[in-house]
């Protein structure tokens, strides 16, 4: 395959969206997990998503993904990490639209659960955007089951901004990290105002699938249940004022219908 050029920074907002695989859980007790019943679920199949926003003044990549570019064998063909398969790296996909790891100002994590932190190592050279609580516990208490420290490990040098309440990455409110603790200590959700698609949010793990959303059902395994519930409050209300789409990051079927990169939404 040819090199693509080096990528240009655009002249207005741009999030790329790339298919970084999907989850399927064996576990029979997936939808009382989320507090469903099989018979209200289209699917227990869950998407992965990882994202580049490219915006006039710098880049960051929005979660990581599941399963590690390293985990791909010469030669191709899919690779797996637990019961999540990807079927192409990351940084190929990266690469085909003409960004290098290098070329990424910041690494934002929704949390710090393994299938969200797959390729965190591969932008350790990026400023890490991140909550204190998170960062502490992502290297200071035990998280068993929950993560795979291996895939982040890199970031413990990076060189980190710690964030509080809304952050507003590029000082002209189109990137703001916005703060919605529950799922995990220092969960955030991001909000991108697209001067043509209108302003979305993607949820991290606000929500899981589209019909804990639909009949206001909580997983068992929350962090802080309560906390999640009012940073659902929180951000239900912030959709209903700005006008926002929610696109829940693991709705396999809301996911597929997105346009994947090299295509992209302004």
């Amino acid at each position: 395959m040819a090199q693509q050029p080096k990528a240009q920074p655009p002249k207005s907002l741009r999030l790329y969206v790339f298919d970084c695989g999907y989850l399927n859980n064996p576990d029979p007790a997936v939808p009382s997990n989320y507090g469903l019943k099989k018979e209200e679920m289209g699917t227990t199949m869950m998407s992965v998503a990882c994202f580049l926003v490219a915006h006039p003044k710098g880049t960051m990549i929005w979660d990581a993904g599941a399963v590690p570019d390293s985990a791909f064998k010469p030669g191709g063909g899919p690779a797996t990490l637990r019961y999540a398969t990807s079927v192409k790296p990351l940084t190929a996909q990266l690469a085909e639209i003409g960004y290098a790891p290098a070329d990424i100002n910041y690494l934002a994590l929704s949390h710090f659960h393994w299938d969200h932190v797959g390729n965190a190592n591969v932008f350790a050279g990026s400023t890490w955007l991140a909550r204190k609580l998170e960062r502490d516990i992502m290297f200071t208490e035990p998280v068993s089951g929950r993560t795979e420290p291996g895939n982040y490990s890199a970031l413990k040098n990076s060189k980190t901004i710690f964030i509080e309440a809304d952050y507003d990455v590029f000082g002209d409110g189109t990137v703001v990290l916005k703060s919605a603790p529950g799922h995990s200590p220092g969960h955030q959700v991001l909000f991108l105002k697209l001067a043509k698609t209108g302003p979305v949010v993607l949820s991290g793990d606000l929500y899981h699938y589209p019909e804990e959303r639909k009949l206001n059902r909580m997983p068992t395994n929350e962090f802080n249940a309560a906390q999640t519930a009012e940073s659902r409050t929180a951000i239900e209300a912030f959709l209903k004022k700005t006008g926002a789409q929610l696109w829940i990051q693991h709705d396999y079927k809301g996911n597929a219908k997105l346009n994947k990169s090299p295509k992209f939404y302004e």
